[in-house]
């Protein structure tokens, strides 16, 4: 991360951006559609032929329609801030690339991303689900359109959940019912749950902020993360702990599978990715839960989305191929052979056959990409601390809360 801060400050001190990244640069929203441009998108499958295909058919249809051409590069994720912020430099960088929610604040914020809202005046969104066109948005302006979400939300062994006498058709849907079947799965010695302390905020605290009504940081920078709503999440996580529900080693655990896979674990967070592996080993007879509910519905799931270069030489054709790839039969294309979520409702008709799949499609309503901040990656390892130390029995959830806020501030200068 400290890589790709030092390379956005050396970019736009240097003034290397050119002057497609003025922030004052009007979009062209009534140019013309033609001419070529370039994409760069990353492997979605292990089947690079099949993926090629896919990419070939949606591409051709595009160039068709609108009489241009399209150069489509694969590029590898490693690395990748680093590439296309180089590439954006030396202005010979794509017309349309991938971004995901932590990505797209950091390159708007800074200039980088052209503003598609001229070119979307006359374009239907709300086929599209409001949480994946909310991790499109910076301060109020939309710089992408989604393309795929996902939806993290628990999986429970049905085994388990049997053996604590609880019936697998009629899952907990809040905190206290959670909170019943923990003390019942610990009683018979199990665990309630996952956790991964050593991981992402986005599948360990901020679930449990946003579902007790709180927040971490706003896009006007008010800072949440300390508030009472966010405060009973940090009392919540402690409580799991210090009760035994989630395993000893889950204030730095990277994985937990092995208790997983052992039926040790009542309950697990995971979205497809954990379906697929789920379906793969057929060695756990599971059943999916809605996301839980404290004060609000709300689980995590990242957003994946295509923008479009501040400095692009086509910026009319390149915010209509955005359109174009995030358009009902794109996205079916596409996420058929993903196996990723549509972001769009009419597109969703594609898992109809595949309960699981169907079911966790439901649930992107749900879910919110992160923090939706430039800052949003910096402050994940020092609130991860101030967790950690919480667990640990150094701090009180109130005093780990209010470490994690005074570092976010200072993360912005406060």
């Amino acid at each position: 991360m400290r890589k790709l801060q030092f390379l956005l400050i050396l970019l736009l001190t240097a003034g290397t951006l050119l002057a497609g990244c003025s922030p004052n640069e009007e979009a062209d929203a009534d140019g013309e559609i033609g001419g070529e441009i370039t994409v760069w998108a990353h492997p979605f499958t292990g089947n690079g032929d099949v993926e090629g295909q896919m990419w070939e058919e949606i591409i051709s249809a595009f160039e068709e329609e609108y009489d241009v051409t399209v150069n489509f590069e694969q590029i590898p994720w490693s690395n990748r801030d680093q590439k296309i912020l180089t590439a954006l430099a030396a202005n010979n960088g794509p017309d349309v690339f991938y971004a995901i929610p932590d990505q797209m604040p950091q390159y708007a914020d800074a200039g980088m991303l052209l503003e598609l809202d001229p070119y979307l005046e006359d374009y239907d969104l709300d086929d599209f689900v409001d949480t994946a066109l909310f991790a499109t948005q910076w301060d109020g302006k939309t710089y992408g359109l989604p393309i795929l979400q996902e939806a993290y939300t628990f999986f429970y062994n049905t085994e388990i959940v049997e053996a604590i006498g609880e019936d697998p058709a009629n899952l907990p849907t809040t905190w206290e019912e959670f909170a019943d079947w923990a003390e019942k799965a610990k009683e018979k010695g199990y665990y309630a749950l996952n956790y991964l302390g050593g991981g992402s905020m986005n599948g360990t605290l901020y679930p449990w902020i946003w579902q007790a009504g709180g927040d971490v940081i706003t896009q006007d920078n008010e800072v949440l993360i300390n508030s009472p709503e966010s405060v009973e999440a940090f009392e919540f996580v402690n409580n799991m702990y210090q009760k035994g529900w989630i395993p000893e080693d889950s204030i730095t655990a990277m994985e937990q599978d092995a208790l997983w896979d052992g039926g040790q674990i009542m309950a697990t967070l995971g979205s497809g990715i954990t379906l697929s592996n789920l379906l793969s080993k057929d060695v756990i007879d599971f059943v999916i839960a809605p996301p839980l509910t404290n004060r609000e519905q709300l689980t995590y799931g990242t957003t994946g989305m295509f923008v479009v270069p501040s400095n692009s030489d086509n910026k009319a054709t390149a915010a209509e191929f955005v359109k174009f790839m995030t358009n009902t039969e794109s996205q079916k294309k596409f996420n058929t052979l993903t196996q990723y979520i549509p972001t769009r409702e009419s597109a969703k008709d594609i898992f109809g056959d595949q309960e699981f799949l169907n079911q966790l499609a439901g649930y992107t309503q749900y879910a919110l990409p992160g923090v939706i901040h430039p800052i949003g990656r910096d402050i994940m390892l020092p609130i991860q601390a101030e967790v950690q130390a919480m667990m640990a029995g150094e701090k009180s959830p109130q005093e780990a809360a209010d470490a994690a806020a005074e570092a976010i501030k200072a993360k912005l200068g406060q």
